[in-house]
């Protein structure tokens, strides 16, 4: 360390201040670009695979399970306590990763590549649970738990794309993206502001590659569970694993923050 750099980290401790790390932007370097992308196909994947081997639970699109339980209130039949479950544990985890952001932040440490571990982690937890033993029955407490851990890893996801990278769509909510990608693309056709249509080209820049590899992760999860049932999931926890890696780039030191 420079003493110029000693001398500048000295004199926030003085002042009772610490060093800050700003979120990544997606425009930030190639690799940023390509996070949301692998991030949306790790979404689909993981949602087609979740539906076809756990009687129909959504691990991303939380709200279809809502649509599931009130179906299944309607007709008068049982409903599975996974899908039950699901929306209470996917806001606690959203929850507790923002309580967890909160406390990397006041400590001046980068939450992209922890939240992407994390990801990662409750992904390898799931594929470990759903490929071990015989095959059990939905409503099983270890198909429950299987189910539990990807409905986790998906608010750890949606939860990082909003607050670990700046300007990034969602990597889960297809119907919010395409809406935002028509909007803009009309707004590049018809504005007759230039500083407006140059924004929205940016943004359809970076919502078009989330709408793909969603489409593409549903596909392929698809295929891979026809071939190989839940060990499928090794396709989301493999494209997990590649996403931490685009985390590890050093972050930049952006200011101070008062302890």
């Amino acid at each position: 360390m420079s003493v110029q750099s000693q001398l500048g980290k000295m004199s926030m401790e003085a002042d009772g201040r610490t060093a800050f790390v700003s979120a990544p932007s997606v425009e930030g370097s190639l690799v940023m670009k390509l996070l949301p992308g692998v991030l949306s196909v790790i979404a689909g994947s993981a949602d087609i695979i979740s539906f076809l081997g756990l009687n129909g639970l959504f691990t991303a699109h939380i709200t279809g399970n809502l649509i599931f339980i009130a179906a299944h209130i309607v007709n008068g039949s049982a409903v599975g306590f996974a899908h039950l479950l699901s929306v209470p544990v996917f806001v606690l985890v959203l929850g507790l990763t923002r309580l967890l952001v909160a406390g990397l932040d006041a400590a001046g440490i980068a939450s992209l590549r922890l939240l992407l571990l994390l990801q990662f982690l409750l992904l390898a937890g799931s594929l470990a649970l759903g490929v071990a033993g015989p095959p059990v029955a939905p409503d099983a407490a270890k198909a429950i738990l299987v189910g539990m851990l990807g409905v986790s890893a998906m608010a750890v996801q949606n939860a990082l794309v909003q607050i670990s990278v700046k300007g990034a769509p969602s990597t889960a909510v297809m119907t919010t993206n395409i809406t935002r990608f028509m909007m803009d693309v009309g707004e590049v056709l018809f504005a007759k502001n230039s500083t407006q249509a140059a924004e929205a080209r940016r943004r359809a820049q970076h919502t078009w590659p989330a709408i793909v590899g969603f489409i593409a992760g549903a596909g392929l999860g698809a295929a891979c569970f026809g071939a190989v049932g839940m060990w499928s999931l090794a396709l989301p926890t493999s494209l997990a694993l590649l996403a931490v890696a685009t985390g590890l780039t050093p972050p930049k030191i952006n200011g101070t923050r008062t302890s």
